[in-house]
């Protein structure tokens, strides 16, 4: 490829040198990681041997040790995925189920808690969609996670989550369950992988909702577009433009079609949607108890985590690792 590249002229078709070179930029990526960790390691080795009972030199490298594990985890992580989307951005679309007030409450809980994983990784966030409950919280939220293996890493969230606490919405104090469910697709840049016809389409317009003021939208950029033949419906507000709102909400429902399609060929949903009922009891892959104890269990892998607190602030690794590596 990079000979490929060196080529003269390779530049004349500008859509196939780029493939090109973003395909090597994959490849060259992990083989680039590797060697970086190699000499971290080696560096880390001598620097230790230099320490000689220096505090605070073996303290810089004890701090430099846990970094230098968490880029293997992250390498080991990277193996997993072989999926034909697993490389692409992910869309996440998050939705209040049983439980009132607090499971919209939940929802918003959760957009912080993949907020802060995803941060934490270098990864980018843009909301695409946000509706508000009534009292508190959130009814639903959508939102894209720009990074490399972002799809093949999420897809570990598909499914219900299971929130147990004392509500702070209940002024009796009482221990509230709710839940919430979190769904999972890739973005999809090329129509093309999908057949949609634009007869198929029919395409809404509406005002952006606000908090009032200066950020209510004046005019009607909020795009809604309909799949006549499915009856999925998708909408996007946050962008600025009508043209920029109807292109992402194109994205989000050609990753729901791509979703369904694979369904209906495969016939395997457990590996590309995972198992799907109503919202409420009994359908949870995970449950995050905060009353009468601290503790979130992964109910697909068994791992469980004392540390609800930090979970919520983003440490899910141990939850998306274990669930990966079972089915890889």
């Amino acid at each position: 490829m990079e000979e490929a590249l060196a080529r003269p002229g390779v530049w004349d078709d500008p859509p196939q040198a780029q493939r090109l070179s973003q395909e090597l930029a994959t490849l060259r990526s992990p083989l680039d990681e590797l060697s970086a960790l190699e000499r971290g390691a080696a560096d880390l080795t001598e620097l230790a041997d230099l320490a000689e009972g220096d505090a605070a030199v073996l303290q810089e490298v004890r701090a430099e040790f846990a970094q230098l594990v968490q880029r293997v985890e992250a390498m080991e992580l990277a193996q997993l995925f072989s999926g034909r989307y697993d490389r692409r951005n992910c869309i996440l679309s998050l939705h209040a189920g049983a439980g009132g007030t607090d499971a919209q409450d939940w929802v918003e809980m959760l957009v912080r808690m993949y907020t802060r994983w995803a941060e934490g990784r270098g990864f980018r966030v843009e909301v695409l969609d946000l509706l508000a409950g009534e009292e508190a919280g959130l009814k639903s939220a959508t939102f894209l996670v720009r990074g490399e293996n972002a799809y093949g890493i999420l897809r570990a969230e598909r499914g219900v989550h299971r929130l147990v606490r004392i509500s702070p919405f209940d002024a009796s104090g009482r221990r509230h369950t709710s839940f919430a469910s979190v769904d999972v697709l890739p973005e999809i840049e090329d129509a093309l992988e999908v057949d949609v016809r634009p007869e198929e389409l029919r395409i809404d317009t509406f005002r952006s909702g606000g908090a009032g003021g200066q950020h209510v939208n004046k005019t009607e950029s909020a795009v809604r577009i309909t799949h006549l033949p499915t009856g999925i419906a998708v909408s996007c507000q946050n962008e600025r433009s009508q043209h920029a709102n109807r292109e992402t909400a194109m994205k989000i429902l050609l990753g729901k079609l791509l979703e369904l399609k694979l369904e209906e060929k495969e016939r395997e949903i457990g590996e590309i949607r995972g198992e799907r009922g109503e919202i409420a009891w009994g359908n949870q892959i995970r449950s995050y108890v905060l009353q009468p104890y601290s503790l979130v269990k992964d109910h697909r892998t068994g791992v469980e985590v004392g540390n609800v607190q930090g979970v919520l602030d983003g440490a899910l690794d141990p939850f998306i690792k274990a669930f990966l590596e079972r089915h890889r």
